[in-house]
């Protein structure tokens, strides 16, 4: 279909300009289908259409949209990215625990009060910091269209702990963004929810989209909602006269914003300390609540398969400081033991 004549033949995006050539067999085409064929399994073509919207890619030295024909004989020329401006923070950068590192992979264990990439709201001390301060080659892995998000392919709230995997090469970006959008992945998280919940077992189906009128909120009584799935499973009722709670199993199937917080209050058994979602009980003096500065969620253990080895691993987080501590006081267990009967309850 395409044939590389660029010298010393193709490169990565990243590194070198690429010049490919319609061959004489090519049927026509879009051109982020031609750029994805190209250049796979390293990019998608969700991210040879960000090329394209960058600039980055010409038809016979022409700018292009992701829409136009590739047909037989044209000449398409894909520019390496710009190095992205230079993220200096303003703070030292944090430290992070690695729960597993190779060639393709980073698993880390993201402790709450860490934005995962910076913002206006949180423009240094991001997980993004921690990760090039730890791993700097990761610099050379900014998305596309060249905004620095390395390696990033999913993301926890800034107040939830927990298990994270990073992409270390463009390949293994590309393989972990399709698990996580097949839903291929096995997510667990564990959550100290306001309230004795009744059923052992409860599967939240309800559609989640933006607050109709509060921006900063999600709700399942969005006008644009999206499907949205999570499977709660109780682990222990802490039968409290003052401020019972339950300690509950959840496996989302889709990854909707805030989806976890969302589902859990819809049911009338919100995280404990959060205040977006909590309502009145999370402010109102609620006991249990004010063991908790942030929302009672932790991400737990994360399954997936190994984007080179194909072989299927799962990732654990312990759970951290703040869990720990109110789970032993109220007499749960919270050893390697325990966790382990906790990931693995039917």
């Amino acid at each position: 279909m395409a044939e590389a004549v660029s010298g010393g033949g193709r490169r990565s995006p990243e590194g070198a300009a690429i010049a490919l050539t319609a061959g004489a067999d090519h049927a026509p085409m879009r051109l982020d289908q031609f750029v994805a064929a190209a250049l796979a399994p390293e990019y998608s073509r969700a991210q040879a259409a960000r090329m394209i919207k960058a600039g980055r890619v010409t038809i016979n030295g022409a700018a292009a949209r992701a829409a136009a024909t590739v047909r037989r004989g044209d000449r398409v020329a894909i520019a390496p990215a710009s190095a992205p401006p230079a993220h200096v923070p303003r703070a030292a950068a944090p430290a992070i625990e690695v729960i597993f590192a190779d060639a393709e992979i980073i698993v880390i264990d993201k402790p709450h009060g860490m934005a995962v990439h910076p913002s206006a709201g949180h423009p240094d001390a991001t997980l993004v910091d921690a990760l090039l301060a730890r791993f700097p080659e990761l610099a050379a892995m900014a998305e596309p269209d060249g905004v620095m998000r390395p390696g990033i392919v999913h993301r926890l709230d800034l107040e939830t702990s927990g298990v994270m995997v990073v992409a270390r090469t463009p390949f293994a970006r590309t393989a972990l963004a399709r698990q996580f959008k097949d839903r291929t992945v096995r997510k667990t998280y564990i959550a100290i929810v306001r309230g004795r919940l009744a059923r052992d077992r409860v599967t939240i189906a309800k559609p989640i989209g933006r607050h109709p009128t509060e921006r900063k909120r999600m709700s399942t009584r969005s006008r644009t909602p999206r499907d949205a799935v999570s499977h709660v499973t109780v682990i222990d009722r802490i039968a409290e006269s003052a401020a019972p709670a339950t300690l509950v199993r959840v496996r989302p199937e889709t990854g909707r914003t805030h989806q976890i917080r969302v589902h859990l209050a819809s049911i009338g058994h919100p995280c404990l300390g959060d205040s977006l979602y909590g309502g009145k009980g999370a402010t109102a003096g609620a006991a249990a609540a004010s063991e908790f500065g942030r929302q009672a969620l932790h991400a737990l253990a994360l399954a997936l398969t190994h984007p080179r080895s194909l072989e299927r691993r799962e990732f654990v987080a312990p759970p951290p400081a703040d869990f720990g501590g109110y789970l032993a006081t109220r007499g749960v267990a919270c050893d390697a033991a325990a966790i382990r009967r906790w990931i693995d309850l039917a």
